[in-house]
């Protein structure tokens, strides 16, 4: 079993950067991804960004390709999740995850088998 606690969630102004830390413990050799996803009230939770663990490749979605950037420490088991210009619309909770099996599908929430708390991030205009 591996659990994630995320930590480094506020009240930011729009423009603003802000840096989302996701810590990993317990079996943390048997991560292949590690995704950060988002739920805004009333919306439906939506895919941010993901890494491989091993190979730290990326991915991103659309809306925020160009400033945010996924990283993660090995050493450390701890994804971090870089947001700049942030906008009142990046709003939200937003989750870590991560799974335990290697999969090409790294944007849907169902890949996933291991989730954080959540921290909440809000970005006054």
């Amino acid at each position: 079993q591996v659990q994630l606690v995320e930590s480094g969630g506020g009240l930011v102004q729009a423009g603003d950067s802000l840096r989302l830390s996701c810590a990993a413990s317990g079996r943390t050799f048997s991560m292949h991804a590690m995704g950060w996803f988002r739920q805004a009230p009333g919306k439906e939770r939506e895919f941010v960004a993901a890494i491989t663990w091993n190979s730290g490749n990326t991915f991103y979605a659309d809306s925020v390709k160009g400033r945010f950037s996924i990283s993660r420490d090995n050493a450390k088991n701890t994804v971090y999740l870089q947001m700049a210009s942030l906008k009142p619309e990046d709003t939200a909770v937003y989750y870590c995850a991560t799974r335990t099996y290697v999969s090409a599908i790294f944007s849907s929430a169902s890949v996933y088998n291991t989730w954080g708390q959540g921290t909440q991030v809000t970005v006054s205009s």
